[in-house]
């Protein structure tokens, strides 16, 4: 077919129910609505690419649309979670206070804590990083925990300590 609009048409009149499915099963129905129609503005976009099959091809990008949707949704819900309504200057001060506690922990405990919180590492790949096995890794991560609850609760950690 020669036409743009006329391969795209038929491209949309026959997988648009098939993608807006897919979306459905995965999203409420406005979201996968949105994702449906997203999915046929890039194959109009991209409708040079669009392999002949193109099922498979749509389902992919409705797919990596939904998926960025998921971690749009989370990183908002992590946005409005992270800011409770409390005072500015308290959260401040419990940021210094956990800032300086790691900086008082030895390099490979603030090393752990690190590469497991900041950077979001499993076990595994954390341990690829420092050259261990997952499981050295863990225990390395757990103590570390340990340590830096203990720097920032003393008494907690005491009592902790105490009723094991």
């Amino acid at each position: 077919m020669d036409d743009p609009e006329e391969r795209f048409t038929e491209l949309y009149d026959r997988h648009y129910r098939n993608v807006l499915g897919y979306a459905l099963l995965r999203a409420e129905r406005q979201s996968a609505e949105d994702i449906a129609s997203e999915t046929f503005l890039i194959a109009w976009r991209r409708l040079a690419q669009v392999p002949e099959h193109p099922l498979p091809w749509l389902l992919a990008v409705a797919r990596n649309l939904l998926r960025k949707q998921r971690h749009l949704d989370m990183r908002r819900l992590r946005l409005t979670t992270l800011s409770p309504e409390g005072d500015v200057a308290d959260q401040i001060s419990e940021r210094q206070a956990a800032l300086d506690a790691l900086t008082r922990l030895s390099g490979a405990d603030a090393e752990a804590l690190i590469l497991a919180s900041w950077y979001g590492l499993g076990p595994a790949q954390a341990a690829e990083v420092v050259g261990c096995s997952a499981r050295t890794f863990a225990v390395r991560l757990h103590r570390a925990r340990r340590r830096l609850a203990a720097m920032l609760n003393p008494p907690q950690a005491v009592l902790q300590e105490q009723m094991r």
